[in-house]
């Protein structure tokens, strides 16, 4: 796992970000008070081990920012730290294409310096697709973005955008031109939009014209944000940070709209959204499908011997064991103690025989709280679609399910 450096000969600035480090971020660091000590701790670990250097504009050893260029040319993103800002330093250190630089003001500033190192850690894994026809303007942009650690894509045109993002579903953010051959951005814009929401692709528009009027025309047309060339560093980076931050928020409400709080199993309404689709597939198709409703036998009793939280750790334990053996179809935690599993492409046989298999690997399982484990049971019902809704599915496995807990415990019922 990479760490960062920080790069400080103020023991008082160390002891602050230390703090804000203990309730901010889990990555590790090392600390250097001179250039000489982190030119050791580099040489020591490599930098590629570390994700991002936090430097000290001036060093006893280093007055003129030298340690600066040092970790830049070796490939290390760099956050400059200085006690007073200087709009010309600040101008040069930007030219360097450093990360950002901050000025030692307040605690706010060592709070601002953590959320950039976590906010890189997360960009590592962020696609963003450039789209421009000029490769000076593309490699610039491409160049302001893998320094922020982004994974970068490009493309010269819109056609050869979709192309890219056709093939490259996970792209959070496209940056595109207006004036293009071809395909403009406008034009981009509207066919991304037929098939992707904002929700799920932010896109910023870009234009060197000057007119106001595009600014309008490309948030009407679908886009999030727009910038005029040319543009600042620091404006540049704020609005992708914003864009990033908003669709990430936007992903997380929604994933809490879909997810179990307790699990993080998907919930009813994703069930039934995502069921009916595959439903209506299989029936279409002609094609089996079978549901199982899966229940943990004598829940109550769970909590009274156990505890309050034991039903959730049994909950939570069940929500480890169901990838291994239902991984490739829709299941989802539907109420306390029942989950639902719509398993298409299997018959009422063969989901029996997967849904027992699996009733068996509960029982051996042995679930861990406190000082003391315990055991637990499933009883399931399983049924098979004859063209039938899926609340009907439901309705009839939960029936087979109480009609086999009916014969006892730990067992698996099919509908005759």
């Amino acid at each position: 796992m990479k760490k960062f450096l920080l790069v400080e000969d103020s023991n008082i600035v160390i002891k602050i970000i230390k703090h804000v480090i203990k309730s901010n971020t889990d990555l590790q660091y090392d600390v250097a008070q001179s250039f000489a000590a982190a030119k050791q701790c580099i040489e020591k670990h490599g930098a590629k081990n570390y994700l991002v250097a936090i430097v000290d504009l001036t060093l006893p050893d280093a007055p003129d920012g030298e340690v600066v260029d040092y970790t830049i040319e070796l490939g290390i993103p760099t956050i400059v730290l200085t006690g007073n800002f200087d709009e010309a330093k600040c101008e040069q250190m930007l030219e360097k294409n450093i990360v950002d630089y901050i000025v030692k003001e307040s605690r706010y500033s060592y709070e601002y310096v953590i959320r950039i190192v976590n906010r890189l850690a997360k960009n590592e894994q962020i696609k963003i697709l450039v789209v421009d026809d000029s490769k000076m303007s593309r490699n610039y942009i491409s160049r302001l973005l893998k320094t922020h650690l982004y994974q970068v894509y490009t493309a010269d045109d819109g056609d050869t955008a979709l192309e890219v993002l056709e093939k490259e579903k996970d792209i959070k953010l496209l940056i595109t031109d207006y004036n293009m051959p071809r395909m403009n951005g406008f034009e981009l814009v509207k066919n991304i939009r037929k098939e992707v929401s904002k929700n799920d692709l932010v896109v910023i528009g870009l234009s060197a014209e000057g007119d106001p009027r595009l600014t309008t025309k490309f948030i009407k047309n679908g886009a999030n944000d727009f910038l005029s060339k040319p543009f600042s560093h620091e404006e540049f980076h704020c609005r992708i940070l914003h864009n990033i931050e908003s669709l990430e928020y936007a992903q997380t409400m929604k994933h809490m709209a879909y997810h179990d709080l307790v699990t993080g199993l998907p919930n009813k309404p994703k069930f039934f959204t995502d069921g009916n689709l595959e439903l209506d597939k299989a029936q279409e198709q002609g094609a089996p499908i079978s549901l199982a409703l899966i229940s943990i036998d004598q829940i109550h009793n769970i909590q009274d011997n156990y505890g309050l939280d034991a039903p959730d750790m049994a909950m939570k334990s069940l929500s480890t064991l169901l990838p291994k053996a239902f991984g490739r179809f829709q299941y989802a935690r539907i109420n306390d103690s029942d989950i639902a599993v719509l398993m298409a492409g299997l018959s009422i046989d063969q989901a029996e025989k997967l849904v027992n298999g699996f009733r068996m690997i509960v029982e051996d399982h042995i679930v861990l709280i406190d000082d003391t484990n315990f055991n637990f049971t499933i009883s399931a019902g399983v049924t098979d679609s004859t063209n039938q809704s899926l609340i009907s599915l439901l309705k009839e496995a939960d029936n087979r399910l109480y009609l086999t807990r009916e014969e006892g415990i730990n067992s698996v019922g099919i509908s005759e």
